[in-house]
């Protein structure tokens, strides 16, 4: 028996500039920026105001009937993450249990497998807050009265709004996935090491598809407030947001959080076959790494990012030269952004370099599948997407960065990942599929 190929057959991203796909893709060709001031709580005492918020995000609509009742106990990253499952599994055309509410279902769901990546769950700051009132005294929390009064002001089952496993725990029950299913948490490296692990989960024979990924939501005051301490966050374009993440850029002075992820369908190439799937690309090749650092700054010679490609050039069984297109993660960090372009074009030399973060902003555990979502869908398509807001070349960054969106025949397309705080590195390699 030959080794088992894996092939994406579904896509479904949910970010600032769209849900589904269609939206998605679209906005990304378009160069639209869904970055602007954050409607979701008062931002005015924050030295950055802005970032990448979803319009309209409603989970209930992406749920049977059977399950709406477990949405009162979905943070937004959750929401987030069974949307962009339910568009995933949508696009593939698989039936399941969680899209068809008891109609025919076209997979065995015992090898069916989830992979998401996911952040740190911020609480609702209301619901502490009241619950916090009830346990003060002269202004001091009293964990006396924590546990006699203030835990009975939250709901019986608050906990599980905010764990983080709870993202794939939803998907699995929704699709019935009784194949693998686990949690990655490695902050901004989580997608791609999400996506890796099921990748091998269907090599091994684990199963036949995976739903993976990542989602979170940073659009809450705890998590501006931790990105901007470390001093992370864009303040110079508070006044024109759609111009404050400028990856690669002379001018960059930051990035903007946000919120958004993307579930991917890995599928084995016979089982695609043999339901007629559209299929988009063929995964060929993963790779991680780890750089050691001080959790503000990153690796300065580009050691992990650097291995990380090549160990998932290796994997692919490909060479350099066949590389067409980097999609890269850089999201307007000064030296994360200089570092990785860096490392990029001391393996890759010339290749294509784009960003789609100043679009989309920094949504954490879920940037990562964001970019694998556009990656899928540039080699797929034929069509590099510009990187926005890439106005002024900066000289310490050598990279081919894509200026004008353009349209062409692409080979092999990477996506590189990383963590800002962790040093976790994980990169894939998309190979265009021609049948």
């Amino acid at each position: 028996m030959g080794k088992r190929r894996v092939v994406v057959t579904g896509l479904g991203p949910v970010s600032a500039i769209g849900i589904g796909k269609e939206a998605f893709w679209s906005a990304l060709c378009a160069g639209t920026a869904g970055i602007d001031r954050i409607s979701a709580f008062d931002p005015s005492k924050f030295g950055s105001q802005i970032g990448g918020e979803i319009k309209g995000l409603r989970g209930l609509d992406y749920v049977p009937k059977w399950y709406r009742k477990s949405v009162k106990v979905m943070a937004r990253d959750i929401e987030v993450a069974v949307m962009a499952a339910n568009c995933a599994v949508r696009d593939s055309r698989l039936g399941t249990k969680g899209i068809n509410d008891g109609g025919e279902v076209n997979i065995d769901p015992t090898r069916l497998g989830v992979n998401i990546g996911a952040g740190l769950i911020c609480p609702d700051l209301t619901e502490l807050a009241e619950a916090f009132s009830t346990s003060s005294v002269d202004g001091q929390l009293s964990l006396g009265l924590w546990g006699q009064q203030g835990m009975k002001s939250l709901t019986p089952l608050w906990l599980l709004k905010y764990l983080p496993n709870m993202l794939a725990c939803h998907v699995s029950i929704l699709h019935d996935a009784q194949a693998p299913s686990n949690t990655i948490t490695c902050a901004e490296a989580a997608s791609h090491l999400a996506i890796g692990e099921a990748y091998r989960t269907i090599l091994r024979g684990a199963a036949d598809v995976c739903l993976c990924g990542g989602a979170e939501s940073k659009l809450n005051p705890m998590g501006v407030l931790r990105q901007d301490i470390v001093g992370r966050l864009s303040r110079k374009y508070n006044d024109s947001p759609a111009s404050a993440v400028r990856p690669f850029d002379a001018d960059r002075d930051g990035t903007a959080v946000a919120e958004g992820g993307a579930v991917i369908v890995l599928e084995e190439l016979d089982h695609a076959r043999k339901r007629g799937a559209t299929i988009y690309c063929e995964l060929i090749g993963h790779g991680t790494a780890f750089g050691t650092h001080d959790f503000i700054r990153p690796d300065a010679t580009g050691r992990p990012y650097r291995q990380a490609l090549e160990r998932a050039l290796a994997d692919g069984g490909i060479s350099a030269n066949q590389v067409s297109l980097v999609h890269a993660f850089a999201c307007g960090l000064r030296e994360h952004d200089q570092v990785e372009a860096n490392a990029v074009t001391s393996l890759l030399g010339e290749v294509p370099v784009t960003s789609i973060k100043g679009q989309v902003g920094n949504s954490g555990a879920g940037a990562g599948a964001l970019d694998v979502a556009a990656a899928a869908l540039s080699v797929s398509q034929g069509f590099i997407p510009r990187t926005i807001n890439f106005e002024k070349p900066d000289r310490d960054i050598s990279a081919n960065v894509v200026r004008k969106s353009q349209k062409c025949e692409l080979n092999v397309v990477v996506s590189l990942g990383y963590s800002l705080s962790g040093g976790q590195v994980g990169a894939l390699a998309f190979r265009r599929w021609s049948g």
